[in-house]
């Protein structure tokens, strides 16, 4: 996201005044113009000016008679990433975020971000870290730096990095800190809202019935205490492909079986394998929901993201996996902690 004020003017302002807006921008040298109810109408860049003062236009002219109205835009409701794509394509860096009005909710930099993904984000974050005490005596476990950066800031950044304006951090042992340190997100230049749980545990998504304000028909839900540079973008698309009801990321475990495994029927060989690897694959803490999905959870109750899973398989929905082919560490134990300490200085983000 980019400051949205600076890009903009009015209808009716001077050709002088488009300049002198374009002059203390620097860079990414585009205004949108719109009309005094804020629907965007135009925009302007300084070829645009230049052009136009080619052709005779003068600087006490008004942008009217300059601006683009074959502009490009996003409804906030109804865009497909094959839509981001095209404008990187065409090197469109800065891209206005309309209603269903037309009025600019706000503007996004490409330069800046990978992408813009509609779903709201859930960092469920309210747990004690006991076996990481004395670490967690007086600091929350999404707070513990690794690499002199906090655990959940990286996740934070990361959806910020693709684009994700809407953030929900649940908490509960020592969740000041966490109100604290994020504030309302516009560091980060996203919103975050914090959610409190009650006396009793929710478990592991029981504090998502506590949110009844999400903007996205998918929902992001995963633990504050991963590493991972898991690609976001890929994961949504996989969803939507699948046209799934959950998606579930999985990390991948190799069993490499040192002996001839014999396959039987009853009492009866029926055939072996030498040496065999058996891929299985475990919880990576990180989901995609449907929102209508997410209303099952019973409100203020205790229930895991695995009661979920459960509920929606005995309900036929479709509850798919999606392997992580990337890096990816839950820092439970101390083991965890250290081994975090070591890889931040070789993983990508």
């Amino acid at each position: 996201m980019t400051n949205t004020d600076q890009h903009l003017i009015k209808i009716g302002s001077t050709i002088k005044q488009a300049l002198e807006k374009l002059n203390d921008l620097g860079n990414y040298l585009t205004l949108f113009v719109t009309d005094d109810s804020g629907v965007l109408r135009g925009t302007i860049t300084d070829g645009d000016i230049r052009r136009a003062m080619l052709r005779g236009v003068q600087i006490a002219d008004v942008v009217d008679s300059v601006m683009n109205l074959s502009f490009k835009s996003l409804r906030n409701d109804n865009y497909s990433i094959q839509q981001i794509k095209d404008f990187r394509e065409k090197l469109i860096k800065i891209i206005p975020v309309i209603d269903a009005d037309g009025r600019i909710l706000r503007l996004v930099n490409l330069e800046r971000i990978r992408t813009i993904l509609p779903f709201d984000s859930v960092i469920m974050a309210g747990g004690e870290g006991r076996r990481l005490r004395p670490l967690t005596d007086h600091t929350p476990k999404p707070l513990l730096k690794v690499g002199g950066k906090p655990i959940i800031e990286y996740n934070v950044d990361r959806l910020a990095e693709f684009g994700v304006e809407n953030c929900y951090i649940t908490i509960k042992y020592l969740g000041e800190q966490l109100r604290d340190y994020f504030k309302d997100g516009s560091e980060k230049e996203m919103h975050i809202k914090y959610v409190e749980e009650n006396s009793d545990p929710l478990g592991t998504i029981g504090s998502v019935s506590l949110i009844n304000d999400f903007k996205h028909d998918t929902v992001l839900v995963m633990n504050s205490d991963i590493l991972t540079n898991i690609d976001f973008e890929d994961f949504f698309q996989e969803f939507v492909k699948s046209n799934a009801d959950m998606a579930v990321a999985t990390v991948p475990y190799q069993v490499k079986i040192p002996y001839a495994v014999l396959e039987t029927e009853d009492s009866r060989i029926i055939g072996f394998k030498e040496k065999p690897t058996y891929t299985y694959y475990s919880n990576g803490g990180i989901y995609l929901i449907k929102r209508k999905a997410l209303e099952i959870i019973p409100k203020g109750q205790f229930f895991n993201a695995t009661d979920l899973m459960d509920y929606l398989i005995s309900q036929n929905k479709s509850v798919i996996t999606y392997p992580m082919f990337c890096y990816w560490l839950d820092i439970g134990k101390h083991e965890d902690f250290k081994k975090a300490q070591e890889d931040i200085q070789h993983i990508k983000f």
